[in-house]
């Protein structure tokens, strides 16, 4: 059989040499070109057929073991649940809401603490706990830039706020922090809100209404002078 590189001949029986490195070359080039792969499966239908044929070998190496029906339905459910479970962890829960860096005022904006403390009051008493724990969220974060303990700047997050706030008032750092991590976690779909989310962040709101900011150290005052050995001349 005739290769690239032999002799070959040409139509009118006159022998042609084809040097074997270009030939290949010139096959890899035509192989490469775009109209024979316009039809070929996308990079999703390539992950599925290979789930599948997975799927399938694990099956048909149960047939070939002579495995009865029922055990080879668990086996089956085993092989799905392992697939489910890597799924799950790399893409994450269905519908689980998506953290962005909206601000904690939303786009609405803010408004008087005093404003947003009426609506959670009147959120909760409705029993609408979600709403009741945003707005009292906001009503604190307000009511500190209202002291001036915070500058007034769009965009914060619960986070920063939390972190810029303890700063000022370091003994309640801590829970400034926990406050914005249930803001974030009610506000972004992970929990469930409730009445002791919403009365937590009502109680470090009273709370820091009576606390007094932490002021910058000043220079102590200079020590008198001691007094000359011997006493006054």
């Amino acid at each position: 059989m005739p290769i690239w590189g032999d002799r070959l001949l040409a139509a009118g029986g006159a022998p042609v040499t084809v040097p074997r490195d270009p030939a290949r070359d010139a096959a890899r080039d035509e192989l490469l070109n775009a109209e024979y792969h316009k039809n070929d499966p996308g990079l999703l239908e390539r992950v599925v057929d290979w789930i599948w044929d997975h799927i399938d070998r694990a099956m048909g190496s149960i047939s070939a073991d002579g495995t009865d029906g029922t055990t080879g339905l668990v086996l089956f459910l085993i092989v799905a649940l392992v697939i489910g479970a890597a799924v799950w962890w790399r893409l994450g829960a269905p519908g689980r809401a998506v953290r962005t860096d909206l601000g904690v005022y939303g786009t609405d904006g803010p408004r008087s603490a005093a404003q947003h403390r009426a609506d959670a009051a009147g959120h909760a008493a409705a029993g609408r706990w979600a709403e009741a724990v945003r707005e009292q969220m906001r009503a604190l974060v307000r009511a500190l830039e209202e002291r001036t303990l915070l500058d007034v700047r769009p965009g914060r997050t619960a986070d920063e706020a939390a972190a810029e706030a303890g700063r000022a008032l370091p003994e309640h750092a801590a829970a400034l922090a926990a406050a914005a991590r249930t803001f974030d976690d009610i506000a972004y779909g992970e929990r469930t809100a409730d009445r002791p989310a919403y009365q937590l962040l009502l109680d470090l709101d009273r709370t820091l209404e009576r606390t007094r900011p932490v002021l910058a150290h000043t220079a102590a005052p200079a020590a008198a002078p001691a007094p000359p050995p011997g006493g006054a001349a």
